[in-house]
């Protein structure tokens, strides 16, 4: 197994798991093209989180995914992509769900990059993650205990009753191992193990977590509170993973749900 290291230290993290490192960054596509020529399969999980430039950071992806793409092209060789779940407005997603169009005002377009790859002799497939949670980090919860930190009370957008999905880091290993084994070519799988946790809730679970105050604020007051996290505080983004589970098998086995990891964070 070979991993993208940008740093020793990141290299000897791999090396300490047992596996080889590779030299690179997601701002060099020469040297993803070249360590994705020498693999027999690809997972690309890589994504610059600073959210403060997300269109830059989308972009960034974008490339990547085609350059590793091109390095594969005509291999025949597995290249998994991950993705975020699409922004569906009044229902819960599956993974029959194609991204919108216009991408609901999200620029990301990691899943259209890896469906452009099936006609080039690669087999891509997607998976579509929630927010990722142990007791380290929590996804984008981490974002908003550390603004509720900052601000002295942990918020939520009106009712608080937009939902996130939700999954263990460890589960989501699992999702990966398995559809690197069984998955199809073109398919899209989710890697979510709570449906929709409502925003309200992560916001209280936030507020026990530093014993801070938690409070509603209006729509339109959230943009001045939330700053360049207002996008992520509205967020409305529920999804089902029945078909992954039916297909692959996969089920989360781990004890702990989102909220619970939020209040016994490190």
């Amino acid at each position: 197994m070979v991993g993208l290291a940008r740093s020793e230290a990141a290299a000897r993290t791999l090396e300490s798991a047992g596996a080889e490192a590779h030299s690179g960054d997601l701002n060099e596509p020469a040297s993803l093209r070249n360590g994705a020529a020498a693999a027999d399969a690809v997972i690309h999980v890589a994504f610059n989180h600073d959210f403060t430039k997300l269109a830059e950071s989308c972009e960034l992806d974008r490339v990547a995914i085609e350059a590793i793409g091109d390095a594969l092209a005509g291999s025949d060789k597995r290249f998994i992509v991950t993705s975020g779940l699409p922004p569906l407005i009044g229902r819960i997603a599956t993974e029959d769900d194609l991204p919108p169009v216009d991408g609901l005002g999200m620029p990301r377009r990691s899943e259209q990059a890896a469906r452009a790859l099936l006609g080039r002799g690669v087999q891509a497939m997607v998976i579509r993650m929630p927010q990722v949670h142990d007791r380290k980090k929590q996804g984008f919860a981490t974002y908003l205990l550390a603004h509720a930190r900052q601000k002295g009370v942990s918020a939520y957008v009106g009712d608080g009753g937009n939902r996130w999905p939700a999954v263990h880091r460890l589960d989501a290993a699992r999702v990966y191992g398995l559809v690197l084994e069984h998955g199809v070519a073109g398919r899209s799988y989710h890697a979510v193990a709570e449906q929709g946790v409502p925003v309200r809730a992560i916001a209280e679970s936030i507020g026990d977590r530093l014993n801070v105050p938690v409070t509603a604020v209006s729509e339109a007051d959230a943009a001045g509170h939330f700053g360049w996290l207002d996008r992520i505080a509205r967020m409305d983004v529920p999804a089902s993973s029945l078909s992954t589970q039916a297909a692959l098998g996969w089920r989360s086995t781990q004890p702990h749900g989102m909220l619970d990891d939020i209040r016994n964070s490190a």
